[in-house]
Parts: structure tokens; C-alpha cells; sequence
């Protein structure tokens, strides 16, 4: 295993899944879906939300390549269709309208301050902390690199989740000190670096694509013309 292309794909894991998660901007989604509850609910529900939100990009970043062979998904299309994701969640949070592939509904947030038991499950673990900019990612990070990028998955998103955990913890201070102004800065900036990702990876898929089906398109052309 290579150390210095490890640490670089978990410098990308890192930049790209705290650009996704944001836990600043998510933070004061967790602490209205947490309004009324005590220190003991809230530190169980945040402990919840961002073990299952792990859980699923692990399991993805395992299995996903496999998933898409068994429906005949090649690598350039999930590349292709996650560069757009990202690039979509990130063009919305520079503008200003929020992240919200990684977003629940109102509907969904109302629901899961009914149900207090499976409000971590869903809408925080999912699709709040992972969306579907999360999984894809986490499909794309390992089907390309391999076993390096799927441990570049587990520990990029591993350290997200922790600190994620721990800011939804400390979201009263956090929410105090930044403000809402800051909130919206730090979202933009994140927005801007997940947009540039998004460009990235699409252009990869596009690269993949053409290096895949040029030279049918030509044989099949000059069989034709011949």
C-alpha cells in the first residue's frame, strides 16, 4: 500500500465528505429536532445519527461497485452521475439555497419529532448526514482506488462523523458564537469547494466513458464504412 497516495485520497475523503456534511450548517437542524429533549436524549440521538450515517457509506464504499455490476453500472456512469450530485448540492449551497440533496423536508423533520426513537435513523443519519452525494462518493472513492479508498472512506468520514457528533453536542455555543451570518458564510465556502469536486469527478467520468466506448464507436464506424 502506498502511504503517500493514502494520505492524499484521505485528504480528498476528508475535504470532500466535510464539504457534504457541513456539521456547522447542520448543526441547528439537530438542535430543532432536539428542542425539549434532555442532555441524555440528545447525546443518544446524536450518537445514533452519525453511527447509522457511517454505517451506510461504509457498507456502500464495501458493496457499491458489486451493486452496480449485478444492474450493469460501470464506473464512469456512477462518476459521471455523482460528479452532477455534488456539483448540484454544491452549486445550491454558494447560492444560498441550501445543500438539498442532503436536506430533509419539513414533512419528514415534523414526522421524526413525532417517532423520538427513530428520529436519528431518519431524517439525521439519512439522508441529512448521508445523502445521496455521501454514498455516491463513498462508491466513486473506492471503485476507483480500491482497498485504499474505501479505508480512505472509513477514516475521512469516520473523523466527519466524529466531529459532527461532538459540534452537535456543543450546537447551542457554536450556534451563539458564529451566528447566522457565519453559518451562511462557512455554507458557501463549502459549497464552493464541493462544486469544484463535482466538476472533478464528472470530468474523470466523461474521461472514462470516451476512453470506453471510442474505440467501438470508431471500429463499429469503420466497419461500416468499409
Amino acid at each position: 500500500m502506498d502511504t503517500a497516495t493514502l494520505l492524499s485520497l484521505i485528504g480528498t475523503s476528508l475535504a470532500t465528505f466535510f464539504a457534504m456534511c457541513n456539521p456547522i450548517a447542520n448543526t441547528p437542524i439537530f438542535i430543532g429536532m432536539t428542542t425539549g429533549d434532555d442532555p441524555a436524549t440528545k447525546k443518544a440521538v446524536a450518537r445514533r445519527a452519525v453511527i447509522v450515517a457511517f454505517a451506510i457509506a461504509v457498507v456502500m464504499a464495501a458493496f457499491g461497485k458489486v451493486i452496480g455490476e449485478l444492474f450493469g453500472i460501470g464506473l464512469p456512469a456512477f462518476k459521471i452521475g455523482a460528479g452532477y450530485l455534488v456539483f448540484f448540492i454544491g452549486y445550491h449551497m454558494v447560492s444560498g439555497q441550501g445543500h438539498g440533496a442532503q436536506k430533509a423536508s419539513e414533512g419528514d423533520i415534523k414526522n421524526s419529532l413525532e417517532q423520538e426513537l427513530n428520529k436519528a435513523v431518519s431524517p439525521l443519519g439519512i439522508p441529512i448526514l448521508a445523502g445521496g452525494g455521501v454514498i455516491s462518493s463513498a462508491i466513486v472513492f473506492s471503485a476507483t482506488d480500491g482497498f485504499e479508498g474505501l479505508i480512505a472512506v472509513i477514516v475521512g468520514f469516520g473523523i466527519i462523523m466524529l466531529v459532527t457528533y461532538y459540534m452537535f453536542l456543543s450546537g447551542d455555543t457554536i450556534e451563539k458564537k458564529l451566528g447566522q451570518s457565519g453559518i451562511n458564510a462557512l455554507t458557501r465556502i463549502m459549497g464552493l469547494i464541493l462544486l469544484t469536486i463535482g466538476v472533478q469527478i464528472f470530468l474523470g467520468g466523461l474521461d472514462g466513458a470516451f476512453n470506453a466506448y471510442l474505440p467501438t464507436i470508431s471500429a463499429t464506424l469503420s466497419g461500416s464504412g468499409s
